[in-house]
């Protein structure tokens, strides 16, 4: 259901354009599984839920394929830099206020994945995960990345872009969920 409802999605946005059979079956696999996992574990274990195939496949809201999208949207802005080493982080340029907020947020990283544990909550990070995803979006939007034409702001705002997709990689893959290349 949750694979099919991926398939359908992606081919109505064009996501899986220019992608082979095989890539498609992998990718409309990966999404269904983020949909029904992320929904169910985004949830405190404690709570009663109602499982929703519609709402678990939403790219824009609280899901696992907005999670994935959010991941493969930051590893497509990497490949168009065409860079092939991660430039050093350099504190000393002017930070926009959404890249303070979401330096924060990968700080807070390690200190989440702890109250997870301690409350033996999964619901923790996948909404740390949703709220860095969210928070990484606006950046993007308020933000230019590829188009910055200061070298130094560029190569920050590129670092960063690979630490929040490091992050999501991570907190995903605790939560038993795979996040595409591409999508």
């Amino acid at each position: 259901m949750s694979t099919e409802s991926a398939r359908e999605l992606s081919e109505e946005k064009g996501l899986v354009d220019g992608m082979s059979e095989e890539e498609k079956s992998e990718l409309f696999h990966m999404v269904g599984m983020a949909a029904l996992k992320y929904f169910i574990l985004k949830v405190d274990p404690k709570k009663k839920m109602l499982f929703n195939p519609k709402e678990s496949i939403d790219l824009h809201g609280n899901t696992g394929p907005f999670i994935q999208y959010t991941h493969a949207r930051i590893r497509s802005i990497w490949r168009k830099s065409g860079m092939q080493e991660i430039p050093v982080l350099d504190f000393s340029i002017a930070m926009h206020a959404k890249e303070k907020e979401l330096i924060r947020k990968i700080f807070t990283f390690p200190a989440e994945v702890a109250d997870a544990a301690k409350t033996y909550s999964p619901a923790l990070i996948a909404n740390y995960v949703y709220d860095l995803a969210k928070t990484f979006n606006q950046f993007y939007d308020l933000c230019d990345v590829l188009k910055e034409e200061n070298v130094s702001l560029r190569n920050f705002r590129l670092a960063l872009c690979v630490s929040v997709a490091r992050t999501i990689k991570s907190s995903m893959k605790m939560l038993g969920i795979e996040v595409p290349e591409k999508m």
